[in-house]
């Protein structure tokens, strides 16, 4: 009876011990996790462009708005031209229908110097009359810029604005550098699936982006559109 006693008394003290230790271990291994993403939002020289999806993934397939590889990667090369012509280094993750895996795509990002993330998407439903711009981001120093591309996408007639939120997607999650991912409208319904197919738009979508990251490094109201036109992308990633 002693013994048991005895026992009991001991496990509580080790629980005592061990939850508290364990919350710091917790604690703190989230404290490392967090120092490693690097806040390069007022400083970043390098812009990598993620097309979502490639190759054998289709990504959302829709009748109005076709495969989402095909317009994320329209849009992404708008976007890359643009900011090149902003003075930014610019490196694609993909430059053509091809597939990379999502580990690779964090890792490119990782491998520059100075530098910020922005993956595009278009999103899907079954409900077709559900429709908007949703803009997520996982590390902290993210949210800035986040909200910055949300705030100009909504900017855009007939918009519907459906918030900056964040996620644990791989892409975010393994980025050692402030990481976005931007939903640029449902294929799935029938007016922004129809739009994502002209170029016209793809190329408003790839300007409000690019504004809303030449505003975050320079300052609002920095960003100058290009005078020329933006029909044909540019194929040609800029990496060193």
């Amino acid at each position: 009876m002693i013994a048991s006693k005895y026992g009991v008394r001991m496990g509580r003290i080790f629980r005592y011990i061990l939850i508290p230790v364990a919350c710091w271990s917790l604690v703190s291994c989230a404290s490392v996790r967090q120092a490693q993403v690097k806040d390069t939002t007022r400083s970043f020289t390098t812009v990598v462009v993620d097309a979502g999806h490639g190759g054998k993934d289709n990504g959302a397939f829709r009748r109005y708005g076709g495969a989402e590889k095909n317009a994320t990667l329209d849009v992404a090369l708008r976007l890359e031209r643009k900011l090149r012509e902003s003075q930014f280094k610019t490196v694609l993750t993909r430059s053509s229908d091809v597939f990379v895996p999502l580990d690779e795509r964090a890792e490119i990002s990782n491998r520059q110097k100075n530098a910020i993330f922005v993956s595009l998407h278009f999103n899907d439903s079954r409900r077709r009359g559900i429709h908007g711009f949703e803009t997520y981001y996982h590390s902290p120093v993210a949210r800035e810029l986040a909200y910055r591309i949300q705030q100009n996408l909504v900017t855009l007639r007939g918009a519907s604005n459906r918030g900056v939120k964040t996620a644990n997607f791989r892409v975010l999650r393994k980025a050692l550098y402030p990481a976005v991912l931007v939903e640029c409208g449902f294929l799935s319904n029938r007016s922004e699936g129809a739009a994502a197919r002209s170029a016209d738009y793809r190329d408003d979508l790839a300007d409000k982006i690019a504004a809303a990251i030449v505003d975050q490094r320079h300052g609002k109201g920095t960003y100058r559109p290009p005078s020329t036109g933006s029909d044909v992308a540019d194929n040609t990633s800029h990496a060193e």
